[in-house]
C-alpha cells in the first residue's frame, strides 16, 4: 500500500528556499487569475499579492513542507506535479492527493488557527509553485468582504469533492474503488469513452485507494483481460464506461 519510511528519513529531505524575485510570467499569472480564489480580485490587488509572493523551484522528490510545520503560506502550482501525504504512527506514508498545474493547495491555512500543515507536500517531478503569504491574502479579504465570499465558495466546492472521495473510500471492494476512481478521471464521466492518465505512479494510486500495489495490478490486469480497459503505461483507454460502472454495482 505504501512504502515504509521513518519520520527521520522524511525530515532529512530539504525544503527549497524561495527564489527571491517576483513572479512575472504572463502565462502563469493568467492561470492564477482564472482560479476561483483570485478571479474576483481587482487587478491592483492581485498585482500587489503577486509582488508579495515568491516562486519556488522544486526538484524530483523534494519536499515543499512537512507535516505539522507552522504554515505561513499557501501555494499555487505553476508547473509539475506534487503529492500530498501523511505519515501514520507506524511511519507508513498514506497518499492523500495529487496536485496539478493550476491548482491551489494548503489554502485552508488562510483561516486555520493555529496554522500548521496537516500533511507533507512532495514534488513528484521538477515543479514550480507560487508561495503566497497567508497574512497578505487575509488582509485582502478583511478589506474586501466580497473576496471572502469567493474563498468560501471555493471551500464549499472542495468540501463536496472531499465527501465524494470519502464515499469512494468507504466502498469495501477494492475493484469498485478503482473503477470509481477511473470513472472520475474521465472528462465526461460515463457519458463518453475516453483516455485517462493516472495522476500518480501506480503504486501511489494504490496507496490513495487504500490497497496493496499487488492488488491494484491484479485488478487492472483483470479489467484489461475482460476488455474493459486498454493500458499503455500510465494511460488507460476506457471504451465503455457504462459497462465498467455496471460491473461494480
Amino acid at each position: 500500500m505504501a512504502v515504509m519510511q521513518t519520520a527521520e528519513t522524511r525530515y532529512a529531505k530539504p525544503v527549497l528556499i524561495a527564489v527571491n524575485k517576483p513572479f512575472d510570467d504572463e502565462d502563469g499569472l493568467g492561470n492564477l487569475r482564472r482560479h476561483e480564489l483570485f478571479r474576483s480580485l481587482a487587478g491592483k490587488d492581485l498585482e500587489q499579492l503577486v509582488q508579495q509572493s515568491r516562486r519556488l523551484r522544486l526538484g524530483h522528490h523534494q519536499l515543499l513542507y512537512r507535516q505539522d510545520m507552522p504554515a505561513h503560506h499557501f501555494f499555487f502550482v505553476i508547473s509539475g506535479r506534487l503529492r500530498l501525504y501523511r505519515l501514520d504512527s507506524s511511519g507508513i506514508d498514506r497518499t492523500l492527493d495529487s496536485i496539478a498545474p493550476g491548482d491551489c493547495f494548503a489554502e485552508v491555512m488562510i483561516y486555520a488557527d493555529p496554522p500548521r500543515y496537516a500533511c507533507y507536500a512532495e514534488a513528484l517531478k521538477s515543479s514550480e509553485v507560487l508561495m503566497i503569504p497567508v497574512k497578505a491574502y487575509r488582509e485582502l479579504i478583511d478589506r474586501h468582504p466580497e473576496y471572502a465570499q469567493a474563498a468560501l465558495r471555493h471551500y464549499a466546492k472542495r468540501a463536496v469533492s472531499r465527501f465524494h472521495e470519502l464515499e469512494i473510500m468507504t466502498v469495501q471492494n477494492a475493484r469498485d474503488r478503482l473503477i470509481r476512481y477511473l470513472i472520475d478521471l474521465l472528462p465526461n464521466g460515463v457519458e463518453q469513452a475516453g483516455e485517462v492518465e493516472l495522476p500518480l505512479p501506480k503504486c501511489l494510486v494504490a496507496s490513495r485507494l487504500a490497497m496493496q500495489p499487488e492488488t491494484f495490478s491484479r485488478i487492472l490486469a483483470d479489467l484489461k483481460a475482460n476488455g474493459l480497459v486498454r493500458v499503455n503505461r500510465s494511460k488507460l483507454f476506457i471504451s465503455d464506461p457504462q459497462r465498467l460502472v455496471e460491473i461494480s454495482q
